[in-house]
């Protein structure tokens, strides 16, 4: 296959390039670089990527019409995985128009270059952020999730419902991914994961939010890609048993389905924490807040559906994921 990723430098982007390259397709990254996390680090992904015959890439915003319809065009993708986007929960409180240009015009685009292109597939990345106030775990995706607690959540849900549209009306396969907490190798310095293992490393204070009793459903990065993977390869088709008597919110009548990708064994962050301190030998120095408004305090990912569809199983206990991302760190880092 020809695949488009977006978002081909950042975390998730770099390793599915990787995966995709590794199995003899041809892949066209695209990114725009930017600043929300360091460069360098995006840069150096890239430059790992650029070293594969089957890799090209293109400096471009998703929010640029003109430019991704000529792009789309010029390189006529089998495929696309959408993972570009404004990330961060509380970055939108700051810079709200980053993620109305980002994740809402950028996906119209992006949708818009799929219908012309007639790609067989649009993989699209949504998070595990859409449950907002829903307090009913695992989260499920036949759950309404009317009620996002940020922004960036509420642009995610909207991209569910835009994909919906195209898989409606112009039968355009379209698969969101819920995202719950990606960790591993080469991922971003804004993450939990990273930011303590870099503050532990420098003696620096680390925010702990309501004492460590916050759970998160961290998810290795490879057991993601895994998924990934399996999907892309399994286009969307229209569910048979779909009733707008009673709709369930996962599929639909269209090609278009919605699926968790997440480990399905929440963690306290108290017990990350003790688990960096161990791989790195050294204790962290804890500051203790209040939750913020705009995070959810638990989630964990029911994941029956992808399981079924695709076979998808998380192989990667925490302890061994961590103590992966802390081998990366230290050779990367020095």
């Amino acid at each position: 296959m020809k695949v488009l990723v977006t978002g081909a430098a950042g975390f998730i982007g770099y390793h599915l390039c990787r995966r995709l390259l590794a199995r003899g397709d041809i892949v066209a990254g695209l990114d725009n670089l930017n600043d929300y996390y360091d460069v360098a680090l995006k840069q150096a992904r890239l430059d790992l990527l650029r070293q594969h015959p089957g890799f090209s890439f293109r400096l471009l915003n998703v929010a640029d019409r003109a430019g991704l319809r000529d792009y789309f065009a010029e390189i006529t993708p089998t495929t696309v995985a959408h993972l570009a986007a404004q990330a961060g929960v509380r970055y939108s409180l700051e810079n709200p128009a980053a993620y109305v240009d980002a994740n809402l015009l950028g996906f119209a685009n992006m949708l818009e270059g799929c219908r012309a292109a007639k790609v067989r597939h649009l993989v699209y990345a949504s998070s595990s952020s859409v449950y907002g106030a829903n307090t009913v775990a695992p989260f499920s995706v036949h759950q309404n999730v009317d009620h996002p607690l940020s922004l960036y959540a509420a642009t995610k849900k909207a991209n569910e419902l835009m994909a919906h549209a195209y898989s409606h009306l112009y039968s355009l396969p379209t698969t969101g991914l819920r995202f719950f907490t990606v960790y591993g190798p080469w991922g971003r310095p804004d993450m939990a994961m990273f930011s303590f293992t870099r503050a532990i490393l420098r003696d620096e204070p680390i925010t702990v939010f309501n004492h460590g009793e916050v759970s998160r459903d961290f998810t290795y990065i490879d057991d993601i890609v895994e998924g990934l993977l399996r999907v892309l390869d399994r286009p969307a088709e229209p569910d048979p048993n779909w009733s707008g008597a009673s709709p369930d919110p996962g599929s639909s009548a269209a090609p278009y389905r919605l699926y968790n990708i997440g480990n399905n064994q929440p963690v306290k962050v108290a017990r990350l924490i003790a688990i960096l301190e161990e791989c790195l030998g050294r204790k962290a120095r804890q500051v203790y807040q209040p939750l913020p408004s705009c995070d959810v305090p638990d989630t964990c990912a029911d994941v029956a559906d992808l399981n079924s569809a695709v076979g998808f199983v998380p192989a990667t206990p925490i302890e061994d994921g961590v103590r992966q991302f802390v081998a990366w760190y230290r050779e990367y880092y020095g």
